[in-house]
């Protein structure tokens, strides 16, 4: 449990100033730990992007493990991502022994560096046989080790990549890593041909804002859909759920509050930048959002996040739930990804700015976005794709399959306008001829939200809303980062050869920008994505709407994708096919999980529980019967009829949804189950509260 700060504000914030980043090895632990001149190399690899000095492994090495043992750390694990979408770590102490057997706590720049993990449990898509086992996890430098906790010990984590004995990918921080490089380098060339500096730092940014449920322990326990699966697979809707629309920013309760501190300080011990803290649209429903950090940095963070609120939610006898969708009939939960790129003295690229030449990098960078998106806006579909994903979108209440891009009302207009030639004025009576004249200054609330958009501009960054809330952002981010950078490849070839003769370039780059435009402003939407309207639209428009998860990640098997990803050096063809193939897989079994623990429970709790039911209903009209009683004989022969019939239902149903289990029928086991669900369910409202099995959502909901 956390530590009370004092009550006053200048206390509390030199508490927070003191616990913010203590279990870090942070630049500030570096400068302090490290000699100067081995620091500023390690420096120079985290922030220039250049390559790591192995020489200077070593004193790194033995500085880290100096803090860490100082902390409390009796181990260390480098901490990966494998493409399980989960993190991954095998503990070693630092504890050795000298030739005469006497102890000594050693850690080499060697075990810092690589470690080799057995790479043959963790999934592969073909990419390691079974008897291939050697793995190895390399240091990144650029993602700060850390120190995770527990109450009787520490462990020094140190972010790693994981690849192969090939080389190839094993897991999602590789191919993100990658993709940064992609984009960074493209806009590297962008700014250069607007005259910036030719060794400018760009950073690929993301800001992740996630999404969860927090359910009682103990009510959990009693759910074997909720801790098999992660959501129910069988429920009612309450009388009162989210439809008065008062819980969403709501006065936070007590018990609620109490996690959320301790969640804060967690967090910020571990130097991520936990910012905003609200209730969200349904019931049991919240959310947890950091500010912006750069992509590597806040993937390896968003999978801390996850990790602090399932822990902390435990300490508090609570579950956290991160599911997409743990209840039917209310809102799902998503992780906006809110994605930028940005360079020192521009800020966000994104940012219109004030003068000619922000402005027009903005609108070219804006333009890049929408020929990407418009490209390939089935991989970003395939980037979400998932099965707890599927019950949430499109579903009024998160972003549709279509993916669409909302710019507001103000940038509507100025697309018009170039379209048209830029010869028009916009409601700012400012002229649009890109790099000649100021575009005004765009203010960050210039247009309203749009929530049913999956890829909407927010003012300086666009919101990837389609994210799941249990997925790591690193696999949509790097799909993103690689769409842009080759729409940037192709934006600054053409400018390029003219970026030295400034007519010729803003003719080029007005030209260049209105034909985007023409080309790709059917991806752009400003509209209620929830309708009907928009399907039959987006139809017309001949975009693509994909609901199925399977069906989307077809995308990743195209030729087109292939070299999409082989071109930017992100992931190979065949690296590519073993995310298919693991995601696909994946799908699969967690589909064939929900299927076989659906019919456990109406096997082993409904079925008994409604017979106990009927018998007790019987039992009762015998004794009205017995004694002559006929007031109430038909309400409760009614009801025993009405439970009988959906009682001879059940057996059936659960043939069928068995032999689909054993095809392997993915649509039929899904359809097995929703027929299944439907019957249970309206059991549930016949069924005496003392008699059925679990607790209902109404017991669930409102903690």
């Amino acid at each position: 449990m956390h530590t009370n700060p004092p009550s006053d504000v200048g206390n509390a914030a030199t508490f927070i100033a003191e616990i913010y980043g203590q279990d870090v090895f942070n630049m500030e632990t570096m400068r302090n730990y490290l000699p100067r001149p081995v620091y500023k190399k390690l420096l120079a690899t985290i922030r220039k992007d250049e390559k790591l000095d192995p020489d200077i492994a070593n004193e790194v090495a033995q500085a880290m493990m100096t803090w860490a043992l100082e902390k409390g750390a009796s181990h260390y694990t480098h901490w990966f991502q494998p493409l399980n979408g989960s993190t991954a770590e095998k503990h070693d102490s630092f504890v050795d022994v000298d030739p005469e057997g006497n102890l000594e706590l050693k850690f080499s720049g060697k075990s810092l560096v690589q470690g080799e993990p057995d790479a043959s449990s963790f999934p592969s898509g073909g990419l390691r046989a079974t008897f291939e086992a050697r793995g190895y996890t390399a240091w990144d430098p650029t993602s700060p080790a850390f120190i995770k906790r527990t109450e009787n010990g520490a462990t020094l984590c140190i972010p790693t990549a994981f690849c192969s004995y090939k080389g190839q990918a094993l897991d999602k921080k590789t191919p993100l890593l990658r993709s940064m490089t992609a984009v960074t380098r493209q806009a590297k060339r962008l700014l250069s041909c607007f005259g910036g500096p030719d060794n400018i730092h760009v950073s690929a940014d993301l800001g992740a804002e996630q999404e969860y449920f927090l359910v009682d322990k103990q009510l959990y326990a009693l759910r074997p859909d909720l801790m098999m699966c992660g959501r129910t697979l069988f429920g009612n809707v309450p009388p009162k759920h989210q439809q008065m629309e008062d819980h969403y920013f709501g006065s936070i309760k007590d018990r609620v509050l109490e996690f959320m501190v301790d969640v804060d300080e967690a967090l910020w011990k571990l130097g991520i930048p936990a910012k905003t803290r609200h209730n969200e649209v349904a019931p049991g429903q919240f959310e947890i959002a950091p500010i912006f950090e750069s992509q590597n940095l806040a993937v390896d963070h968003n999978m801390l996040v996850m990790e602090v609120l399932r822990k902390t939610a435990n300490k508090h006898d609570m579950v956290c739930l991160l599911h997409e969708k743990p209840f039917s009939g209310m809102n799902g939960s998503g992780k906006h990804n809110n994605w930028s790129l940005s360079a020192p003295g521009y800020g966000s690229l994104l940012n219109p700015g004030s003068s000619p030449q922000e402005n027009a990098i903005f609108l070219t960078l804006l333009c890049a976005t929408i020929k990407a998106v418009d490209e390939h806006a089935d991989l970003l579909r395939a980037s979400v794709a998932k099965s707890g994903n599927e019950h949430r979108l499109g579903a009024h209440e998160a972003p549709p399959a279509i993916i669409s891009i909302f710019l507001g009302d103000l940038l509507d207009e100025i697309i018009e306008q170039i379209e048209k030639g830029g010869t028009k004025k916009a409601r700012t009576q400012k002229t649009i001829n890109i790099g000649v004249d100021t575009l005004p200054m765009f203010p960050l609330d210039a247009s309203d939200r749009n929530r049913t958009s999956p890829f909407a501009f927010t003012g300086n960054k666009f919101e990837f809303r389609a994210v799941g809330s249990s997925q790591t952002c690193a696999w949509p981010m790097t799909v993103l980062n690689t769409i842009v950078a080759e729409s940037l490849d192709e934006i600054c070839t053409i400018l390029e050869p003219v970026k030295d003769k400034p007519e010729e370039f803003h003719a080029t780059l007005n030209k260049l920008l209105q034909n985007i435009i023409k080309k790709h402003k059917r991806i752009l939407f400003s509209g209620d994505g929830y309708g009907e309207a928009w399907v039959e639209e987006a139809e017309r428009r001949n975009l693509p709407n994909i609901p199925g998860t399977i069906e989307a990640l077809a995308a990743l098997e195209t030729p087109k994708a292939k070299a999409l990803f082989e071109k930017y050096k992100v992931v190979s063809p065949v690296e590519l096919h073993a995310r298919h193939e693991i995601q696909t897989e994946i799908f699969h079994k967690e589909i064939n999980i929900e299927a076989e623990t659906a019919l456990l429970m109406v096997e082993t709790l409904y079925i008994p529980a409604v017979t106990e039911q009927l018998t007790q209903l019987t039992t009762a009209i015998a004794q009205m019967k017995a004694s002559g009683i006929k007031a109430g004989m038909k309400a409760t022969t009614d009801r025993a009829n009405q439970i009988g019939t959906l009682l001879d239902i059940l057996p059936g149903q659960v043939r069928e949804l068995r032999r689909a289990v054993d095809e392997a029928d993915t649509r039929a086991i899904q359809t097995g189950m929703d027929n299944l669900r439907s019957t249970i369910d309206m059991l549930e409202s016949l069924t005496d509260a003392d008699l059925w099995p679990v607790p209902t959502y109404a017991e669930l909901l409102f903690l």
